[in-house]
């Protein structure tokens, strides 16, 4: 059990990438007051919990409906993640994320800061990925939707710690922080795209 809450929890920390996603929670919120940038905080990480549970217990469902393989997703969920890797490795991701805010919008805490920056693709494919992977053990899933809450927890704590001191996010840090995770990220990535092929071939 402890294996897959450190595997799932680590996955989740990547890809909804709460410490990326801080400096762009203090673009959005710029105007408001701390005590609205807390509550906004609140609503975006509940919104995202939301919609990541709610893949997380009805998306093998889904994707069964979809007539979408379990390697089948399990392959484009890595080649994703990859993707994703690339992007942080060379620090393109974070930019990219700035390119999509909507600063004019009234409602951030469900737009751009529930979805797409918390639960966006990635963290939705890799919740998918990660539940069907785990099996049907109800102990096991519910590891692996403990370290999801937690992750969400955490990303709540983070914005919180920054919406009282902004100064204390320092980009530098983050940059190098992205890029060590990115590696891993990507051979993690390639490990689902393996996965999925053994799956399929065997």
């Amino acid at each position: 059990m402890l294996e897959i809450f450190i595997q799932t929890f680590f996955l989740y920390f990547i890809v909804i990438d709460p410490l990326g996603t801080t400096p762009l929670f203090l673009i959005v919120t710029q105007h408001m007051e701390t005590k609205d940038k807390i509550k906004t905080a609140l609503s975006a990480t509940t919104i995202a919990a939301v919609i990541l549970l709610f893949f997380a217990l009805l998306g093998s469902s889904l994707l069964r409906y979809l007539n979408i393989s379990f390697p089948a997703f399990t392959i484009a969920g890595g080649i994703i993640l990859f993707l994703i890797s690339m992007e942080m490795l060379f620090d393109k991701r974070q930019q990219r994320k700035e390119d999509d805010l909507d600063y004019n919008s009234e409602r951030v805490s469900v737009f751009p800061l529930a979805t797409p920056l918390i639960a966006g693709p990635a963290g939705i494919t890799s919740v998918i990925v990660s539940v069907s992977d785990i099996g049907d053990s109800f102990t096991n899933q519910a590891v692996g939707i403990l370290a999801l809450v937690l992750v969400l927890l955490l990303t709540f704590t983070i914005f919180f710690i920054a919406s009282k001191s902004s100064k204390i996010i320092n980009k530098k840090i983050i940059s190098v922080i992205s890029r060590v995770i990115a590696i891993i990220l990507a051979g993690l990535s390639v490990q689902y795209i393996l996965d999925g092929l053994k799956t399929f071939l065997v």
